[in-house]
This record gives C-alpha cells, sequence and structure tokens, in this order.
C-alpha cells in the first residue's frame, strides 16, 4: 500500500504538502477530500493524469476522518501510519523522501530559521490572511449578508502589518527566507498570502520586493505546479452564485458570524 494525501486545495495547508510533494517528485496518491461536504465547497475538481493529479469522484472526507484523530486535512496514510499537520507532514515527507537540503536545511542555524518562520507564522500570517475569504466570500455566502466593509478593512490592517514584519524581518534582502534557495518556510508563506489574492486582495500590488519572491517562489517550485495548486482558490468568486443546501447554511450561518465578531 503507498503513500496517501487527503487534501482540499482550498486549503493552504493542503496546498503547501500538494505543492512539496510534486515538486520533489514523490509518489502518493491523491484523496480529495471536500472541507465541506455536499456543500458549495464540495465541487469536483477535473479528473487528472496519473495517481498524483486531483481527480474527479466522490469525497474522501470519511477517509480522511479516520485517518486523522482530529478529523481534519491535510491527513497523510503511509501503510499503516498515519500523521495530521501540515508540519509535521512536510518534515515526514522531505525525511522519508530525502528531498534536497534546501527545504529543511541540515545546517542547525538554517533549521533554527526555518522553525522560527514557522512558529512566527501561525500568529501572524495565518491569523490574518484566511480572513479575507471568509469575509469576502464565504459568510456572504452562508449568511446571505455582507459584512461591514470595517470588518475587511481591519482584517487588511493587521495583515499589512503582518506582511511589514515579513518583510523586514524575515525576507529582508534575501532571495528567499533562509537565503538563496527556497525552503518549507517560503511554501508555507506563499500558499498562505495567495489567499487574498484569490478574494481581490492583491497584496503583493505596491510590494516590489514581496512580488519579486513570489515569482522566484513560483520559479523554484514550476510556475505550472504553483498554478494548477492555486487553481480553485484564484476561482473561488465563480461560488457566489450556487445554491447551498438549506440545512447546511442554518447550521454554520451562526457559526461563522459568531467567528467574524
Amino acid at each position: 500500500m503507498g503513500l496517501e494525501l487527503y487534501l482540499d486545495l482550498l486549503s493552504q495547508p493542503c496546498r503547501s504538502i500538494y505543492i512539496f510533494a510534486r515538486s520533489n517528485n514523490i509518489p502518493f496518491e491523491f484523496k480529495h477530500v471536500e472541507l465541506f461536504k455536499d456543500s458549495v465547497l464540495g465541487k469536483k475538481q477535473a479528473a487528472g493524469s496519473g495517481a498524483e493529479q486531483p481527480r474527479a469522484g466522490p469525497s474522501n472526507s470519511e477517509g480522511a476522518g479516520k485517518i486523522s484523530l482530529l478529523k481534519k486535512v491535510p491527513a497523510l496514510k503511509d501503510g499503516d501510519f498515519t500523521l495530521a499537520e501540515c508540519t509535521a507532514i512536510l518534515l515526514y515527507l522531505s525525511r522519508k523522501y530525502n528531498t534536497p537540503d534546501h527545504w529543511y536545511p541540515s545546517d542547525i542555524q538554517k533549521r533554527a530559521r526555518v522553525d522560527e518562520y514557522l512558529s512566527w507564522h501561525h500568529a501572524n500570517i495565518r491569523a490574518n490572511a484566511p480572513k479575507t475569504m471568509w469575509i469576502k466570500v464565504l459568510i456572504p455566502l452562508f449568511t446571505g449578508q455582507p459584512l461591514p466593509s470595517e470588518k475587511l478593512q481591519e482584517v487588511m490592517e493587521g495583515l499589512s502589518t503582518s506582511l511589514k514584519q515579513f518583510e523586514e524581518r524575515f525576507l529582508q534582502d534575501k532571495a528567499f527566507i533562509i537565503g538563496s534557495e527556497i525552503s518549507l518556510a517560503d511554501l508555507v508563506a506563499i500558499v498562505e498570502l495567495m489567499q487574498p489574492v484569490g478574494v481581490g486582495c492583491d497584496i503583493f500590488e505596491d510590494r516590489p520586493r514581496l512580488m519579486e519572491w513570489r515569482r522566484r517562489v513560483e520559479d523554484a517550485v514550476g510556475k505550472e505546479l504553483f498554478f494548477q495548486a492555486h487553481e480553485m482558490i484564484l476561482n473561488i468568486k465563480e461560488l457566489s452564485n450556487i445554491q447551498i443546501d438549506p440545512q447546511l447554511k442554518e447550521h454554520l450561518a451562526p457559526v461563522l458570524m459568531k467567528m467574524m465578531k
């Protein structure tokens, strides 16, 4: 039994694992999980070629729930071994498949820099960037009403502060976060920052240093792979015209509104 990855490419952590595995030619079976099963976000992707590609067909949501104790994606199954959490999966794959050293360097200080960014990321970039999608697309979709513009402005201000710190503290004048080559830190950062772009908040505009870094990351993993992984998020506005199951709307609307208060 080979490696199985349970992913939904609407999810930033899932995209980082997908790009990492594909760019390093790691053989795996793509198990497409629908984060909102049978809902508007449960759209099937077009059939791909090869076992690694996203494929149309039944959702593997139930399978992911059995594999991940936390019942969420991403999740990994390697024979009898199962694993959850993005960083843990990325590190497992890098070690098992002996991927190039630049991803998670053997040099103790360079590795510490990757760890430093990954620790900072969750309370800063990840704390703000995904909220843009919820505010502009998902919450209006489930509640039937837009959020006040001040809410988006508040999130964008927080994100702007994080981006300033990202450029000054981590990127500085380097090509990538830890130097001249891409690492897991860059990959985790870029997938998160594409979330606002998908809903029309181009955080790279008027930030030339950030834009150049993004282009280098795209080149490092391959532009075709990069945009394939982000195809769903870059077309997420199409979801606004799709009908939602009334029971799902009734269940999620109050939760989502509470999240954004």
